[in-house]
């Protein structure tokens, strides 16, 4: 069975292909990240299907569904939890046929309420905004405002916030409504891996702590 999607928290993505790729993952995992997703553009298929490969045992042994970025064949190959669509990928409804009902599927949905309602409508499992900063993953996206997650409220589904993303900006983000921060450089970049995504979990830490 796959592991089910978590609530809330971080959704750290990586910045492949990196030798200590698995290394790090530990860390980030061991530091509070409740998703996580595998981004490796390269055409290099066999370490690609070895690294998801044991991404997939390392995220079973922490209790965290891992994702993987567009790639539907490799996600079925290595039995991933989900998948992570965008602009130019298949439609949840058909990704969902191919992978099952329990399956994860995120849609980005960049700074388009609309689109953000038809994923919802065609069943994503979540879906993401961005980019509210500065992206060095991404430095030509277009800003996207913070109230869009006020906006968005009443999607009925979570909502990812990502785009330049970092502990010290991300609680504005939390605040107005971001289901999950997803990172990428402010986690994998981090002198300490680990203790950047302890700062990232501890912002909903902080939050559920608040609304007691």
């Amino acid at each position: 069975m796959p592991t089910p999607q978590p609530d809330r928290g971080l959704y750290a993505i990586t910045d492949g292909p990196r030798a200590d790729l698995l290394d790090v993952v530990t860390q980030v995992l061991a530091g509070g990240a409740r998703l996580l997703q595998y981004r490796d553009l390269s055409a290099d298929t066999v370490r690609r299907h070895a690294e998801a490969t044991a991404l997939r045992q390392l995220c079973s042994a922490h209790g965290v569904p891992l994702i993987i970025d567009h790639d539907i064949a490799l996600a079925l190959a290595v039995g991933a939890d989900g998948v992570h669509l965008g602009r130019d990928d298949d439609d949840p409804r058909a990704v969902r046929a191919a992978l099952g009902e329990h399956a994860i599927i995120g849609v980005s949905c960049y700074g388009s309420l609309p689109r953000a309602q038809a994923a919802a409508r065609a069943g994503a499992s979540y879906v993401s905004f961005g980019a509210f900063f500065p992206s060095p993953t991404k430095p030509l996206a277009a800003r996207v405002p913070i109230d869009l997650l006020r906006q968005s409220a009443a999607l009925g589904v979570p909502r990812v916030a990502i785009g330049g993303i970092t502990p010290d900006n991300g609680a504005s983000l939390v605040e107005a409504g971001a289901d999950y921060l997803a990172a990428i450089t402010a986690v994998f970049a981090a002198a300490d891996v680990r203790t950047a995504a302890q700062r990232f979990a501890d912002l909903y830490s902080f939050d559920r702590e608040s609304t007691r």
